[in-house]
């Protein structure tokens, strides 16, 4: 796909062309913690909460390097929209740099406090050694996760969004012949289950990003690294960090409530946990197409923006928000359904379990079309550099809606477990009609991080007005 595709071709078709790319990626990449999942559900109930208590603190420590890697490409877009080649390898350098040192740093301090976390989580006896060992690898791969994490997010950028999707392919296959070895053990290779796994994901995920490493430095898909663009540049380090901040917060927020949520299931007995856990499998699954075309958007919406193409911008907006909520709601309908088969696939030999997850799934699928909206247009305030909204709506979501809930519905109602399940929905709901009000106030337009002429903006501006469209100076 070239920029002119991008810039000025069939809105739905370049919207597909990325979207579509960036699913099957992430999919993929999600295919780690399923097959992950579907071999640890074969040690039964108690492997399975190990994993499911270690991933939200986990996905805490991944959390606060994503927002500098939202950054680096929400800026990669936007200069390669204003075609300044310099400053997307520039841009793309530091990033890796900041981030790789974020990685390093968050590895040794959540391998230590591992025993900590589990203590605090008050997790039983047959469940820690699991979740110890699951965690402390996990924690060991984390510069490797990140640093593949920055290399999707640079080639987003610039649209290059087909290359990652081999490179997981590969991993994942090679996963998913190496999860039974190491869990189950073979030969000469000892049996290390839930420890296996961990250990199978730290090993392909290294793989990965060498040869992402290898693909940036060569410098044939849109963006050539050299080392003298690793040279420390304070100012867009400031830069950066004024744009990652607030989505570091925002997905770590989104992480502390997954572990918020988690202490109170924990209170509830190993088969809820073990429900849970089955069931948010399926909804990281399902968050695949809406982070998906969220990306998408962020990437068109930017692109376009440093471009100029305002009118665009908005165009590519709507009909992402569209697409999100009639895509996700189909999923839903289709799990509504399927429910009791899709939990039985990771726990097969667990009926209370099974029960339980499905209780779970078919409270929260109904409202996924919301989630779908919400995650589209938070991609297009982070296009323009905005994001302190994401995260001011993600703690209000989290914390003054669904923790608040959660504990309400479970502990002061006779709904006990089933409370926690119904606070999923409810702040979806609510937070994606706020989402919606405040996109459609429109102020979002008036924001750009790259600098164009006043010349082209007035152009700009002349052009929306004929469309019929106010723009606010």
């Amino acid at each position: 796909m070239n920029k002119n595709e991008l810039l000025e071709g069939p809105i739905l078709s370049s919207l597909l062309k990325l979207a579509v790319p960036i699913m099957i990626a992430n999919l993929l990449q999600a295919a780690y913690q399923l097959v992950d999942a579907f071999w640890v559900g074969r040690l039964g109930g108690d492997a399975v909460a190990a994993v499911s208590v270690s991933t939200p603190v986990i996905f805490l420590t991944i959390a606060l390097g994503t927002g500098l890697a939202i950054a680096g490409s929400i800026l990669i877009a936007q200069y390669f929209g204003a075609g300044q080649q310099e400053m997307v390898n520039h841009v793309a350098a530091q990033t890796l740099l900041m981030v790789i040192t974020v990685s390093i740093v968050l590895s040794f301090i959540g391998y230590w406090l591992s025993p900590y976390f589990l203590y605090l989580l008050k997790v039983t006896p047959q469940v820690y050694t699991n979740a110890l060992g699951f965690m402390q690898i996990a924690f060991i791969g984390l510069v490797f996760s990140f640093s593949f994490m920055i290399f999707q997010s640079v080639m987003r950028g610039v649209g290059r969004v087909t290359l990652p999707v081999y490179i997981v392919l590969g991993t994942v296959i090679l996963n998913f012949a190496l999860d039974p070895l190491f869990i189950f053990g073979w030969n000469f290779i000892p049996a290390m289950g839930v420890k296996g796994a961990a250990l199978a994901t730290l090993s392909t995920q290294s793989l990965a990003i060498i040869i992402g490493f290898a693909i940036l430095f060569r410098g044939k898909h849109g963006i050539h690294l050299q080392l003298k663009d690793f040279k420390p540049d304070f100012k867009h380090i400031k830069k950066a960090f004024k744009i990652g901040f607030p989505s570091s917060i925002e997905q770590s927020m989104r992480a502390v409530g997954l572990t918020a949520i988690t202490f109170l299931i924990v209170h509830f007995g190993t088969t809820t946990v073990a429900s849970y856990g089955a069931g948010s499998n399926l909804i990281q699954l399902i968050m695949i197409p809406a982070l998906g075309l969220s990306m998408a958007i962020a990437t068109l919406v930017g692109q376009n923006i440093g471009a100029g193409n305002m009118l665009r911008a908005g165009r590519i907006a709507k009909l992402g928000a569209y697409l999100g909520f009639g895509l996700l709601t189909g999923i839903g309908l289709i799990a509504y359904v399927l429910a009791p088969h899709l939990i039985a696939f990771f726990v097969p030999n667990e009926p209370a379990v099974i029960e339980g997850g499905t209780t779970f799934l078919r409270i929260t699928c109904l409202s996924w079309g919301f989630l779908g909206l919400q995650m589209c247009l938070l991609g297009v305030f982070r296009a323009v550099g905005n994001t302190t909204l994401p995260m001011i709506l993600t703690l209000v979501s989290q914390w003054v809606l669904q923790f608040p809930l959660a504990y309400i519905l479970s502990h002061n109602t006779s709904l006990g477990p089933i409370g926690i399940w119904w606070a999923f929905p409810i702040s979806t709901v609510v937070t994606a009609i706020v989402t919606m009000l405040i996109y459609a106030k429109g102020d979002w337009k008036k924001e750009r991080l790259t600098g164009k002429t006043n010349k082209l903006i007035n152009k700009v501006e002349k052009e929306i007005v004929k469309e019929g469209f106010e723009i606010t100076k």
